[in-house]
């Protein structure tokens, strides 16, 4: 099962959550403090770039018959929208620039380029993904309302199609989250009766959606392809491979930061009556990081810091590197996991979690307190109080539990091939 006790799991004291607590709060108060003039800086200079590489890519798409300039236009539009996307509109609708009080840039005024409309987005993500993170029955991002992704999920004949649905996710993604909002599943349950105050919300949100996927097709594949002339068909497919690149990229470092292993999912317990000094512990065992350098972080948005972004959703993604730096030294002294990873492995570990659940549990080899992909208090067996190494003096919590656990795995996993050999060597 899921975690229902948070502070249990982390093997931590309701003093010492209230501590680590307070060690966050110093954080956020330390980079608020300190915004300024380098950090607006920052962002005018990222919102220039992407401008700058959405012109050169429609520039380009003029010869767009020509295969080269075909490429040239993909790339740089594609990448254009990624930065659009992610370390602009996403970060913007956070309010990470609202300090500046800057019209152009301020969470009530962006619409972003994606089908989805701002306000819809900023309720289903800003509101309920932030604050109920990976909440079972609370985030509708775990899974999307299409996929399984922890033991949790009652399995149903549906998710064998977990890696067909997965694919084409990934390929449409921008239009996943425009129909998110509107929540389908209700509607396909019958919950939105006609003539009820219920179904005349869905009708109006349904509105919102079509007019804004309306306008993103008229100007990606009717306008800007007419403008290029003879190159009509060949700009209309740039401009849909463009998006369909920035979907796949979209999806995977969202899916990296929240469905790998140690991306741990959460009950309904104590989630209403929880502390921040809670919250911020349920955000760091829920997120997961992606390994990298500069420009790795700069095209994620800075998501590739999920944790701190998790953390702190609303300060500038340019200070999460630095952020990271603390939230790490908090993870040595309390001695909790940071769940970091490289883009493949990551990638890799959210797809096996797709393709594995889309079977039934007894077809899995892990228990549902004991999986990879999440967890519960339940497999310290009760025992999840920390201790002090008494040679070294320092702390041991769930970090070293979990190394242990590993060592365990492997060494079982060793003791039962070795079983296995002299039976096959008879056999032979």
């Amino acid at each position: 099962m899921a975690i229902s006790d948070v502070k249990e799991y982390a093997h931590l004291t309701a003093a010492d959550v209230e501590a680590l607590g307070a060690e966050f709060d110093a954080i956020r108060r330390e980079i608020e403090a300190s915004r300024g003039e380098k950090d607006a800086r920052y962002i005018r200079n990222v919102i220039r770039l992407q401008r700058a590489l959405e012109i050169s890519g429609r520039t380009v798409l003029f010869a767009s018959f020509l295969p080269p300039a075909w490429l040239a236009g993909v790339a740089l539009l594609g990448t254009a929208k990624i930065i659009e996307n992610m370390e602009i509109g996403h970060n913007v609708m956070h309010g990470q620039w609202d300090w500046m009080n800057d019209p152009e840039i301020h969470s009530t005024s962006w619409e972003w380029d994606n089908t989805g409309p701002a306000k819809h987005w900023k309720h289903t993500h800003n509101y309920l993904h932030h604050k109920y993170t990976n909440v079972l029955g609370m985030d509708d991002d775990i899974g999307y309302g299409l996929l399984r992704v922890t033991r949790d999920q009652r399995w149903r004949p549906f998710y064998l199609g977990n890696p067909v649905y997965n694919l084409l996710l990934q390929l449409f993604f921008e239009y996943g989250v425009a129909i998110q909002h509107l929540e389908l599943g209700k509607l396909a349950a019958g919950k939105y009766k006609p003539g009820t105050p219920e179904r005349a919300e869905f009708e109006r949100k349904r509105r919102e959606v079509l007019t804004k996927i309306g306008k993103q097709t008229l100007k990606d594949y009717v306008i800007f392809p007419a403008l290029t002339g003879p190159a009509f068909l060949t700009t209309l497919t740039a401009n849909l491979a463009a998006n369909m690149v920035r979907n796949v990229w979209t999806n995977a470092v969202i899916f990296c930061g929240h469905f790998p292993d140690g991306a741990e999912k959460f009950t309904k317990h104590d989630v209403e009556t929880e502390t921040q000094a809670e919250w911020y512990l349920r955000q760091m065992l829920g997120s997961a990081n992606i390994d990298g350098g500069p420009i790795m972080h700069f095209m994620t948005g800075n998501l590739s810091h999920q944790i701190e972004h998790h953390l702190f959703p609303d300060l500038p993604s340019n200070r999460y590197a630095d952020i990271a730096v603390r939230v790490r030294e908090l993870c040595d002294k309390y001695d909790l996991p940071y769940t970091s990873g490289s883009l493949p492995v990551q990638y890799f570990k959210s797809w096996r979690t797709i393709l594995k659940l889309s079977l039934p549990n007894k077809y899995l080899r892990h228990t549902a307190d004991d999986a990879p992909e999440t967890s519960s208090e339940r497999r310290w067996g009760g025992n999840a109080v920390p201790t002090v190494d008494p040679l070294t003096g320092k702390r041991r919590g769930l970090r070293t539990a979990l190394e242990q656990g590993r060592k365990r795995a492997v060494a079982e996993g060793r003791k039962r091939l070795t079983r296995r050999v002299p039976v096959l060597s008879k056999v032979g």
